[in-house]
């Protein structure tokens, strides 16, 4: 008779009902109980007459009243259906109860109250954190614990550091490099994860394309535009060592890269040491000059090491917030993983017309597959330290600074996969 029912009932139904108990057990004891006593009701008002069948058969005899066999079959059959669907709500809304006993009390979710609000800061070209941002991968992700994303623009690494310590957002990435010059400054964040690859082609070293300036060796004496403290500084001090120059035979132009651009396009300046989106990539077709170097160039397979990009976060965060941090990076790292994917579909379209260099397209195919961020480990952390040395020894930065400091440099294992 159960098989009968169920084949009597439209697909959908059973769907509507689990979603009608869904709802009901999210309200109060009384509403879930008056659900449960309707559904038993109905079944017993409605099943006899679903099947068909002489519900009673009687014959009198005197004062007697007798059913038949088939009639008490029947009875006894309603009522076990009534008793079953009751004990089935009844474990339907214990089972519903916990799963959002368990999502509510997770520490995710208690660590989501409590911060409310995730402020996020980006540069401009940083491609993990935009697409982190345009895809909505976070806000989905933490949406169903009521917390509220929201994103700000810099111009700078050392800015968004900088924001960090002040408290106006509570994580950004960018490059290494500032993390050092505020570190110096006694800016307050923490580094937390790396990004594994640098584009070979990330940063690079530009002239105009009339000039007579053809190595790396003819910018002595010319004027260089370059972001202070960014990884762009540390380029060319290390381009300049490359052919034996010091960083005193330049003449150092400290502009942020929105500034730089239209002196470059004057002329007003002989050199310019940029990153994405001004690089030889597609978003660059519209932009002067030619490249003399490039971190291919300078620092070979040791690009990703030497010219890192960094994540970083509010102490507090690392602190009061681990589950919601590894969250954060769990997203950024899928949203890296979706680029890369996304840049290698691009790259293998115009490998097909010849319009791009075969090389490229092998390095993507090796990356594509790999984890977009990683843990900080002694490696990155090292190199780091070559940095922040050789700007103390400039006299770039007042002291000498420790990047393996706790209070800056989170070494974890936690991969951030789920």
């Amino acid at each position: 008779m159960i098989s009968r029912l169920i084949d009597l009932m439209p697909r959908c139904t059973g769907q509507n009902i689990l979603r009608s108990l869904r709802s009901a057990t999210r309200r109060s004891p009384t509403y879930r109980f008056a659900v449960r006593f309707s559904i038993g009701l109905v079944l017993i008002l409605v099943l006899p007459l679903v099947f068909d069948g002489h519900p009673v058969a009687a014959a009198e005899s005197g004062n007697q009243f007798q059913l038949s066999k088939s009639s008490i079959i029947q009875l006894l059959e309603t009522v076990g259906l009534f008793m079953g669907g009751i004990i089935f709500c009844v474990i339907l809304d214990r089972w519903f109860s916990q799963r959002s006993a368990q999502s509510s009390n997770t520490p995710l979710a208690e660590q989501a109250r409590r911060l409310k609000q995730l402020k996020i800061g980006y540069p401009e070209g940083m491609t993990n954190l935009e697409v982190l941002q345009t895809q909505g991968l976070l806000e989905t992700r933490l949406r169903p614990y009521g917390l509220i994303v929201t994103w700000t623009s810099f111009l700078s690494a050392s800015s968004l550091i900088e924001a960090l310590s002040n408290g106006t957002i509570d994580f950004c990435g960018g490059g290494g490099t500032a993390s050092i010059f505020s570190q110096a400054a006694d800016h307050v964040f923490v580094r937390v994860a790396k990004e594994k690859y640098t584009a070979p082609k990330g940063q690079a070293i530009l002239v105009p394309e009339d000039s007579p300036i053809q190595t790396l060796a003819d910018l002595k004496g010319k004027k260089i535009a370059f972001d202070k403290g960014s990884s762009a500084h540390y380029i060319l001090v290390r381009s300049l060592a490359k052919v034996g120059l010091d960083f005193s035979d330049i003449e150092p132009v400290y502009l942020t890269q929105p500034e730089a651009l239209p002196q470059f396009c004057r002329g007003e300046i002989d050199a310019w040491v940029i990153w994405v989106p001004y690089t030889a990539t597609l978003a660059r077709s519209a932009y002067p000059g030619r490249s003399i170097a490039d971190l291919e160039s300078i620092f070979g397979d040791k690009a990703s090491v030497e010219v890192p990009t960094y994540y970083y976060a509010i102490p507090e965060l690392v602190r009061d917030y681990p589950d919601l941090l590894k969250v954060i990076l769990e997203e950024v790292n899928e949203a890296g993983t979706w680029a890369k994917k996304q840049e290698l579909e691009a790259v293998q379209r115009l490998t097909k017309h010849h319009e791009i260099d075969p090389s490229i397209l092998e390095i993507l195919q090796k990356h594509s597959g790999e984890r977009a961020i990683i843990p900080i480990d002694d490696q990155s952390l090292d190199a780091l330290q070559h940095q922040a040395n050789i700007f103390r020894d400039l006299n770039l930065i007042p002291e000498r600074v420790n990047v393996k400091d706790g209070t800056y440099s989170l070494q974890t294992k936690q991969n951030w996969t789920y």
